[in-house]
Protein backbone atom coordinates (compact mmCIF):
# COMPACT_ATOMS: atom_id res chain seq x y z
CA UNK A 1 0.00 0.00 0.00
CA UNK A 2 2.34 2.32 0.95
CA UNK A 3 4.49 1.71 -2.27
CA UNK A 4 1.13 2.17 -4.50
CA UNK A 5 0.47 5.73 -2.37
CA UNK A 6 4.46 6.26 -3.37
CA UNK A 7 3.95 5.59 -6.96
CA UNK A 8 0.43 7.77 -7.08
CA UNK A 9 2.90 10.83 -5.44
CA UNK A 10 5.41 10.68 -7.91
CA UNK A 11 2.91 10.58 -10.75
CA UNK A 12 1.09 13.02 -9.44
CA UNK A 13 4.09 15.70 -8.79
CA UNK A 14 4.98 14.59 -12.37
CA UNK A 15 1.58 16.17 -13.28
CA UNK A 16 1.79 18.97 -11.51
CA UNK A 17 5.17 19.54 -13.12
CA UNK A 18 4.16 19.00 -16.59
CA UNK A 19 1.19 20.75 -16.02
CA UNK A 20 3.49 24.37 -15.11
CA UNK A 21 5.66 23.79 -18.31
CA UNK A 22 3.01 23.24 -20.30
CA UNK A 23 1.23 26.38 -18.91
CA UNK A 24 4.06 28.83 -19.65
CA UNK A 25 4.84 27.41 -22.66
CA UNK A 26 1.85 28.32 -23.80
CA UNK A 27 1.42 31.49 -22.19
CA UNK A 28 5.29 32.48 -23.50
CA UNK A 29 4.28 31.22 -27.46
CA UNK A 30 0.68 32.24 -27.99
CA UNK A 31 0.73 35.92 -25.79
CA UNK A 32 2.37 39.03 -24.68
CA UNK A 33 2.03 39.70 -21.30
CA UNK A 34 2.45 42.88 -19.74
CA UNK A 35 5.20 43.27 -17.80
CA UNK A 36 5.77 45.98 -14.60
CA UNK A 37 9.07 46.09 -12.78
CA UNK A 38 8.99 48.01 -9.95
CA UNK A 39 11.95 48.42 -8.05
CA UNK A 40 12.35 50.71 -4.51
CA UNK A 41 15.48 52.87 -3.63
CA UNK A 42 17.80 52.05 -0.73
CA UNK A 43 15.08 49.51 0.92
CA UNK A 44 16.33 47.34 3.81
CA UNK A 45 17.17 43.80 3.45
CA UNK A 46 14.21 42.41 5.15
CA UNK A 47 12.25 45.56 5.20
CA UNK A 48 8.78 43.75 4.15
CA UNK A 49 6.75 41.77 6.61
CA UNK A 50 7.11 38.98 4.36
CA UNK A 51 10.54 39.07 4.60
CA UNK A 52 10.64 39.40 9.12
CA UNK A 53 9.97 42.75 9.44
CA UNK A 54 8.00 42.94 12.73
CA UNK A 55 7.40 46.97 13.00
CA UNK A 56 6.12 47.07 9.27
CA UNK A 57 2.73 47.51 7.61
CA UNK A 58 3.10 45.83 4.08
CA UNK A 59 0.62 43.92 2.81
CA UNK A 60 -0.02 44.97 -0.73
CA UNK A 61 4.13 43.76 -1.31
CA UNK A 62 2.95 40.53 1.06
CA UNK A 63 0.01 40.11 -1.35
CA UNK A 64 2.56 39.78 -4.26
CA UNK A 65 4.56 37.22 -2.30
CA UNK A 66 1.66 35.51 -1.26
CA UNK A 67 0.73 35.43 -5.08
CA UNK A 68 3.91 34.62 -6.98
CA UNK A 69 7.60 33.47 -5.75
CA UNK A 70 10.30 35.23 -2.98
CA UNK A 71 13.73 35.19 -3.45
CA UNK A 72 15.47 34.40 -0.12
CA UNK A 73 18.92 34.67 -1.88
CA UNK A 74 18.42 37.53 -3.96
CA UNK A 75 21.46 39.69 -4.87
CA UNK A 76 21.33 43.71 -6.42
CA UNK A 77 24.08 43.94 -9.27
CA UNK A 78 25.63 46.69 -6.89
CA UNK A 79 25.05 47.89 -3.39
CA UNK A 80 25.10 51.81 -5.22
CA UNK A 81 22.27 53.47 -7.15
CA UNK A 82 23.69 53.65 -10.70
CA UNK A 83 25.19 50.24 -11.21
CA UNK A 84 22.45 48.69 -9.71
CA UNK A 85 20.38 50.31 -12.08
CA UNK A 86 22.53 49.31 -14.97
CA UNK A 87 22.90 45.65 -14.07
CA UNK A 88 19.11 45.46 -14.47
CA UNK A 89 18.36 47.45 -17.26
CA UNK A 90 21.20 45.52 -19.55
CA UNK A 91 20.83 41.44 -17.60
CA UNK A 92 24.74 42.19 -17.18
CA UNK A 93 27.19 42.89 -14.25
CA UNK A 94 27.62 46.85 -13.90
CA UNK A 95 31.16 46.85 -15.57
CA UNK A 96 30.13 44.65 -18.67
CA UNK A 97 27.49 47.33 -19.12
CA UNK A 98 30.02 49.85 -18.87
CA UNK A 99 29.06 51.31 -15.49
CA UNK A 100 31.63 51.59 -12.75
CA UNK A 101 29.84 54.25 -10.14
CA UNK A 102 27.15 56.39 -9.61
CA UNK A 103 26.46 58.90 -12.47
CA UNK A 104 27.71 62.59 -11.57
CA UNK A 105 25.39 65.35 -11.99
CA UNK A 106 25.59 66.71 -15.59
CA UNK A 107 27.96 69.23 -14.15
CA UNK A 108 30.44 67.20 -13.44
CA UNK A 109 29.68 64.40 -16.02
CA UNK A 110 30.62 67.22 -18.83
CA UNK A 111 34.15 67.58 -17.00
CA UNK A 112 35.07 64.40 -16.05
CA UNK A 113 33.11 62.32 -19.09
CA UNK A 114 31.08 60.17 -17.43
CA UNK A 115 27.97 60.67 -19.22
CA UNK A 116 25.75 57.18 -17.64
CA UNK A 117 24.97 54.15 -19.23
CA UNK A 118 26.62 53.48 -22.53
CA UNK A 119 24.27 54.31 -25.17
CA UNK A 120 25.46 51.33 -27.70
CA UNK A 121 24.36 48.55 -24.47
CA UNK A 122 20.98 47.04 -25.05
CA UNK A 123 18.51 47.91 -22.65
CA UNK A 124 15.49 46.05 -21.42
CA UNK A 125 13.34 48.69 -23.19
CA UNK A 126 15.18 48.10 -26.54
CA UNK A 127 14.79 44.55 -26.01
CA UNK A 128 11.26 44.73 -25.69
CA UNK A 129 10.06 47.46 -28.55
CA UNK A 130 11.06 45.19 -31.22
CA UNK A 131 8.82 42.53 -29.97
CA UNK A 132 5.92 45.08 -29.95
CA UNK A 133 5.72 46.38 -26.27
CA UNK A 134 5.16 50.16 -25.54
CA UNK A 135 7.85 51.10 -23.13
CA UNK A 136 7.69 53.17 -20.39
CA UNK A 137 9.56 54.61 -17.20
CA UNK A 138 7.80 55.96 -14.35
CA UNK A 139 10.19 57.27 -11.65
CA UNK A 140 13.88 57.62 -11.37
CA UNK A 141 16.65 57.29 -14.14
CA UNK A 142 20.17 58.00 -13.06
CA UNK A 143 21.59 56.55 -15.75
CA UNK A 144 23.07 59.90 -17.47
CA UNK A 145 21.71 62.98 -18.50
CA UNK A 146 22.33 63.70 -22.12
CA UNK A 147 19.63 63.66 -24.66
CA UNK A 148 21.02 60.35 -25.69
CA UNK A 149 21.56 58.67 -22.55
CA UNK A 150 18.31 59.74 -20.91
CA UNK A 151 15.33 57.42 -21.07
CA UNK A 152 13.94 58.53 -24.36
CA UNK A 153 17.52 57.82 -25.83
CA UNK A 154 17.79 53.97 -24.55
CA UNK A 155 14.60 53.05 -25.64
CA UNK A 156 11.46 54.02 -23.46
CA UNK A 157 8.45 55.81 -25.61
CA UNK A 158 7.55 57.67 -22.42
CA UNK A 159 9.33 58.83 -19.03
CA UNK A 160 7.73 60.60 -15.95
CA UNK A 161 10.12 61.32 -13.76
CA UNK A 162 13.05 62.75 -12.03
CA UNK A 163 16.65 62.34 -13.89
CA UNK A 164 19.06 62.14 -11.37
CA UNK A 165 19.53 59.99 -8.13
CA UNK A 166 17.03 61.80 -6.37
CA UNK A 167 14.56 64.44 -5.27
CA UNK A 168 12.63 66.45 -2.61
CA UNK A 169 9.15 64.68 -3.21
CA UNK A 170 7.10 68.14 -2.46
CA UNK A 171 9.10 70.74 -4.82
CA UNK A 172 10.61 67.67 -7.28
CA UNK A 173 13.85 69.62 -6.93
CA UNK A 174 17.55 67.92 -6.22
CA UNK A 175 19.12 69.34 -3.17
CA UNK A 176 22.31 66.76 -3.34
CA UNK A 177 25.25 68.17 -4.95
CA UNK A 178 26.19 71.54 -7.26
CA UNK A 179 23.21 74.18 -7.96
CA UNK A 180 20.10 72.94 -6.82
CA UNK A 181 17.53 72.48 -9.80
CA UNK A 182 13.72 71.43 -10.43
CA UNK A 183 14.28 67.90 -11.82
CA UNK A 184 10.86 66.50 -13.13
CA UNK A 185 9.97 66.05 -16.50
CA UNK A 186 7.60 64.26 -18.87
CA UNK A 187 9.73 63.00 -22.13
CA UNK A 188 11.94 65.88 -22.75
CA UNK A 189 9.68 68.81 -20.88
CA UNK A 190 10.33 70.15 -17.82
CA UNK A 191 6.89 69.82 -15.29
CA UNK A 192 5.86 71.31 -12.14
CA UNK A 193 3.32 69.85 -9.56
CA UNK A 194 4.39 71.54 -6.62
CA UNK A 195 3.53 70.14 -3.39
CA UNK A 196 2.32 66.81 -4.83
CA UNK A 197 3.82 63.96 -3.43
CA UNK A 198 5.60 62.30 -6.17
CA UNK A 199 4.47 58.93 -5.31
CA UNK A 200 1.01 59.94 -5.61
CA UNK A 201 1.73 61.41 -9.57
CA UNK A 202 3.90 58.12 -9.72
CA UNK A 203 0.56 55.89 -9.20
CA UNK A 204 -1.26 57.93 -11.49
CA UNK A 205 1.24 58.14 -14.33
CA UNK A 206 1.48 54.24 -14.24
CA UNK A 207 -2.33 53.75 -14.16
CA UNK A 208 -2.45 56.68 -17.40
CA UNK A 209 -0.02 53.78 -19.06
CA UNK A 210 -2.15 50.92 -17.67
CA UNK A 211 -5.70 52.48 -19.30
CA UNK A 212 -4.24 54.05 -22.65
CA UNK A 213 -2.64 50.93 -23.69
CA UNK A 214 -4.68 48.50 -22.90
CA UNK A 215 -4.98 47.01 -25.74
CA UNK A 216 -1.50 46.56 -26.69
CA UNK A 217 1.44 44.70 -24.38
CA UNK A 218 3.37 47.46 -22.27
CA UNK A 219 6.45 47.37 -20.20
CA UNK A 220 6.57 49.84 -17.34
CA UNK A 221 9.83 50.39 -15.39
CA UNK A 222 8.33 51.59 -11.77
CA UNK A 223 11.68 52.85 -10.52
CA UNK A 224 10.26 54.72 -6.55
CA UNK A 225 12.34 57.91 -4.92
CA UNK A 226 11.75 55.81 -1.81
CA UNK A 227 12.58 54.80 0.91
CA UNK A 228 15.41 57.37 -0.51
CA UNK A 229 16.15 60.32 1.45
CA UNK A 230 14.79 62.62 2.10
CA UNK A 231 12.64 60.32 4.14
CA UNK A 232 8.98 61.83 2.97
CA UNK A 233 5.85 59.37 3.99
CA UNK A 234 2.38 61.41 4.32
CA UNK A 235 1.35 62.58 7.11
CA UNK A 236 -1.25 59.49 7.49
CA UNK A 237 1.69 57.01 7.83
CA UNK A 238 3.72 59.66 9.80
CA UNK A 239 0.91 59.45 12.44
CA UNK A 240 0.34 55.45 12.40
CA UNK A 241 4.09 55.20 13.32
CA UNK A 242 4.48 57.77 15.79
CA UNK A 243 5.72 55.80 18.89
CA UNK A 244 8.59 54.69 16.74
CA UNK A 245 11.69 56.58 17.34
CA UNK A 246 13.66 58.51 14.97
CA UNK A 247 14.77 57.28 12.41
CA UNK A 248 12.77 54.33 12.04
CA UNK A 249 9.45 55.97 12.37
CA UNK A 250 10.46 58.62 9.03
CA UNK A 251 11.66 55.59 7.35
CA UNK A 252 8.56 53.47 8.08
CA UNK A 253 6.29 56.05 6.99
CA UNK A 254 8.21 56.58 3.36
CA UNK A 255 8.01 52.52 2.79
CA UNK A 256 4.21 51.96 3.98
CA UNK A 257 3.22 54.83 1.71
CA UNK A 258 5.17 53.57 -1.26
CA UNK A 259 3.04 49.73 -0.23
CA UNK A 260 0.28 52.04 -0.71
CA UNK A 261 0.24 53.09 -4.03
CA UNK A 262 1.65 50.21 -5.12
CA UNK A 263 -1.31 48.27 -3.96
CA UNK A 264 -3.23 50.94 -5.69
CA UNK A 265 -1.71 49.53 -9.17
CA UNK A 266 -2.37 46.29 -8.20
CA UNK A 267 -6.06 46.93 -7.14
CA UNK A 268 -6.43 48.88 -10.76
CA UNK A 269 -4.95 45.50 -12.94
CA UNK A 270 -7.85 43.79 -10.87
CA UNK A 271 -10.31 46.50 -12.03
CA UNK A 272 -9.38 46.68 -15.69
CA UNK A 273 -8.59 42.62 -16.05
CA UNK A 274 -5.16 42.88 -16.80
CA UNK A 275 -3.70 41.07 -13.99
CA UNK A 276 -3.41 37.70 -15.14
CA UNK A 277 -1.64 39.03 -17.74
CA UNK A 278 0.56 41.00 -16.26
CA UNK A 279 3.96 40.12 -14.97
CA UNK A 280 5.13 42.01 -11.75
CA UNK A 281 8.20 41.80 -10.49
CA UNK A 282 9.19 43.70 -7.19
CA UNK A 283 13.09 44.14 -5.91
CA UNK A 284 15.33 47.01 -4.45
CA UNK A 285 17.92 48.46 -5.94
CA UNK A 286 20.04 47.90 -2.92
CA UNK A 287 20.89 48.15 0.98
CA UNK A 288 19.71 50.67 3.32
CA UNK A 289 20.90 54.11 3.33
CA UNK A 290 22.92 54.91 7.20
CA UNK A 291 24.19 58.36 5.35
CA UNK A 292 23.80 61.28 7.38
CA UNK A 293 20.47 62.38 5.12
CA UNK A 294 19.22 59.59 6.21
CA UNK A 295 19.25 60.27 9.54
CA UNK A 296 22.32 57.98 10.37
CA UNK A 297 19.95 54.91 9.17
CA UNK A 298 16.19 53.63 9.25
CA UNK A 299 16.12 50.77 7.15
CA UNK A 300 17.07 47.17 8.86
CA UNK A 301 19.12 44.23 7.64
CA UNK A 302 18.05 42.36 10.54
CA UNK A 303 21.27 39.61 11.02
CA UNK A 304 22.84 40.51 7.90
CA UNK A 305 25.76 42.65 8.00
CA UNK A 306 26.48 45.61 6.02
CA UNK A 307 24.54 48.65 4.39
CA UNK A 308 24.47 50.66 1.05
CA UNK A 309 28.00 51.02 -0.01
CA UNK A 310 29.13 47.72 1.04
CA UNK A 311 29.39 44.08 -0.15
CA UNK A 312 28.74 42.54 3.25
CA UNK A 313 25.02 40.94 2.98
CA UNK A 314 22.88 44.24 4.28
CA UNK A 315 24.54 46.11 0.93
CA UNK A 316 23.46 43.57 -2.04
CA UNK A 317 20.95 40.92 -0.72
CA UNK A 318 17.69 42.12 -1.13
CA UNK A 319 13.69 41.34 -1.03
CA UNK A 320 12.87 40.33 -4.79
CA UNK A 321 9.37 39.11 -5.67
CA UNK A 322 7.62 37.96 -9.39
CA UNK A 323 3.91 37.40 -9.33
CA UNK A 324 2.56 36.16 -12.59
CA UNK A 325 -0.47 34.57 -12.35
CA UNK A 326 -1.56 30.48 -13.53
CA UNK A 327 2.82 30.46 -14.94
CA UNK A 328 4.58 31.21 -11.84
CA UNK A 329 3.28 29.48 -8.78
CA UNK A 330 1.92 31.25 -5.72
CA UNK A 331 2.88 31.31 -2.17
CA UNK A 332 6.28 30.06 -2.83
CA UNK A 333 9.54 30.43 -1.60
CA UNK A 334 12.88 30.11 -3.73
CA UNK A 335 16.32 29.87 -1.99
CA UNK A 336 18.78 29.63 -4.82
CA UNK A 337 21.17 32.39 -5.30
CA UNK A 338 19.89 35.06 -7.87
CA UNK A 339 20.70 37.91 -9.26
CA UNK A 340 19.56 41.19 -10.44
CA UNK A 341 20.72 41.02 -13.72
CA UNK A 342 18.55 37.60 -14.12
CA UNK A 343 15.19 39.68 -14.66
CA UNK A 344 16.59 40.64 -18.23
CA UNK A 345 17.29 37.22 -19.33
CA UNK A 346 13.35 36.17 -17.49
CA UNK A 347 11.68 38.74 -19.36
CA UNK A 348 13.32 37.98 -22.33
CA UNK A 349 12.41 34.19 -22.17
CA UNK A 350 8.41 35.16 -20.80
CA UNK A 351 7.90 37.60 -23.60
CA UNK A 352 9.31 35.88 -26.28
CA UNK A 353 11.24 38.51 -27.24
CA UNK A 354 15.13 38.45 -28.80
CA UNK A 355 18.31 38.63 -26.53
CA UNK A 356 21.37 40.37 -28.09
CA UNK A 357 24.70 39.60 -27.47
CA UNK A 358 26.03 37.47 -23.98
CA UNK A 359 23.68 38.58 -21.48
CA UNK A 360 25.49 37.38 -17.81
CA UNK A 361 21.85 36.87 -16.23
CA UNK A 362 20.11 33.78 -16.18
CA UNK A 363 16.18 33.11 -16.70
CA UNK A 364 14.74 32.26 -13.37
CA UNK A 365 12.17 29.73 -14.67
CA UNK A 366 13.43 26.77 -13.95
CA UNK A 367 14.17 27.29 -10.34
CA UNK A 368 10.85 29.19 -10.32
CA UNK A 369 8.90 26.19 -11.91
CA UNK A 370 10.95 23.32 -9.51
CA UNK A 371 12.43 24.61 -6.52
CA UNK A 372 14.68 21.61 -6.17
CA UNK A 373 16.93 23.03 -9.40
CA UNK A 374 20.26 24.51 -8.02
CA UNK A 375 21.29 27.91 -8.79
CA UNK A 376 22.00 28.97 -11.80
CA UNK A 377 24.95 31.05 -10.64
CA UNK A 378 27.63 28.78 -9.86
CA UNK A 379 30.47 32.08 -9.06
CA UNK A 380 28.75 35.28 -8.86
CA UNK A 381 30.70 38.46 -8.97
CA UNK A 382 30.50 42.05 -7.74
CA UNK A 383 33.07 45.23 -8.61
CA UNK A 384 31.99 48.93 -8.53
CA UNK A 385 33.47 51.93 -8.06
CA UNK A 386 36.40 51.35 -11.04
CA UNK A 387 37.89 48.77 -13.28
CA UNK A 388 41.07 48.60 -10.86
CA UNK A 389 40.23 45.76 -8.05
CA UNK A 390 43.65 47.68 -6.45
CA UNK A 391 41.05 50.26 -5.42
CA UNK A 392 37.42 49.32 -6.22
CA UNK A 393 35.55 47.11 -3.45
CA UNK A 394 34.74 43.58 -5.70
CA UNK A 395 33.75 40.06 -4.08
CA UNK A 396 33.39 36.74 -4.95
CA UNK A 397 30.75 34.46 -4.26
CA UNK A 398 30.93 30.60 -4.40
CA UNK A 399 28.81 27.97 -2.83
CA UNK A 400 28.72 29.04 0.48
CA UNK A 401 32.14 30.99 0.43
CA UNK A 402 32.56 34.41 -0.26
CA UNK A 403 35.50 37.14 -0.51
CA UNK A 404 35.12 40.71 -0.13
CA UNK A 405 38.32 42.60 -1.52
CA UNK A 406 39.03 46.40 -0.34
CA UNK A 407 36.62 45.75 2.24
CA UNK A 408 34.01 49.21 2.83
CA UNK A 409 31.99 49.13 5.96
CA UNK A 410 29.81 52.28 6.70
CA UNK A 411 29.33 52.70 9.91
CA UNK A 412 26.20 54.98 10.03
CA UNK A 413 27.75 57.89 12.20
CA UNK A 414 30.16 58.59 9.16
CA UNK A 415 33.27 57.35 10.94
CA UNK A 416 35.36 54.87 9.21
CA UNK A 417 36.11 51.57 9.75
CA UNK A 418 39.23 49.75 9.35
CA UNK A 419 38.60 46.36 7.82
CA UNK A 420 41.07 43.91 6.58
CA UNK A 421 41.71 43.98 2.67
CA UNK A 422 40.37 40.68 2.10
CA UNK A 423 37.30 39.59 4.00
CA UNK A 424 36.88 35.40 3.91
CA UNK A 425 33.17 34.03 5.08
CA UNK A 426 31.26 30.87 5.16
CA UNK A 427 27.87 32.20 5.10
CA UNK A 428 25.91 28.47 6.19
CA UNK A 429 28.17 28.89 9.17
CA UNK A 430 28.29 32.58 9.71
CA UNK A 431 25.48 34.72 8.11
CA UNK A 432 25.98 37.40 9.97
CA UNK A 433 30.26 37.75 8.44
CA UNK A 434 31.61 38.33 11.95
CA UNK A 435 34.40 36.17 11.55
CA UNK A 436 37.42 36.85 8.85
CA UNK A 437 38.40 33.20 7.92
CA UNK A 438 41.15 34.82 5.51
CA UNK A 439 44.37 33.48 7.76
CA UNK A 440 43.17 30.30 8.59
CA UNK A 441 42.07 29.42 5.41
CA UNK A 442 43.92 30.43 2.71
CA UNK A 443 43.65 27.41 0.68
CA UNK A 444 39.87 28.84 -0.09
CA UNK A 445 40.73 32.44 -0.11
CA UNK A 446 43.13 31.49 -2.87
CA UNK A 447 40.48 29.62 -4.75
CA UNK A 448 38.12 32.49 -4.86
CA UNK A 449 41.13 35.23 -5.17
CA UNK A 450 42.01 33.25 -8.37
CA UNK A 451 38.43 33.30 -9.64
CA UNK A 452 38.13 37.24 -8.75
CA UNK A 453 41.42 37.71 -10.64
CA UNK A 454 40.39 35.80 -13.81
CA UNK A 455 37.30 37.21 -14.41
CA UNK A 456 38.20 41.13 -13.75
CA UNK A 457 41.08 40.23 -15.95
CA UNK A 458 38.40 39.39 -19.21
CA UNK A 459 36.32 41.78 -17.93
CA UNK A 460 39.19 44.63 -18.14
CA UNK A 461 40.37 43.42 -21.65
CA UNK A 462 36.48 43.33 -23.31
CA UNK A 463 35.96 46.74 -21.91
CA UNK A 464 39.24 48.10 -23.06
CA UNK A 465 40.03 48.88 -19.50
Amino acid sequence: MRVFKKLIGIRLGFLFLFFYQGVFSQASVKSKPNVIVIMTDDQGSIDLNSYGATDLYTPNLDRLAKEGVRFTQFYAGAPVCSPSRAALMTGKTNLRAGLEGNVPIPERAEKSGEHGLPTDQITMAEMLKPNGYYTALIGKWHLGHREQNLPNGQGFDYFFGHQRGCIDNYSHTFYWDGPNKHDLFRNSEEVYYDGEHFTDLMAEEVKQVINHRRNEPFFIYWAFNAPHYPYQGTTKWLDYYKDLPTPRKEYAAFVSNTDEKIGEVLNYLDETGLADNTIVIFQSDHGHSLEERAFWGGGNAGEYRGSKFSLFEGGIRVPAIIRYPRVVPANQVRDQLAMQMDWFSTIGELTNSKMVGRIDGKSLMPIILDDTKESLHEVAHWQFGGYDDKTAQWAVRKGPWKLIGNVNEPSGQGERINLEKLFLVNLDNDISEKNNLANSNPKKMNELLQLHNSWIKSVRSEMKQ
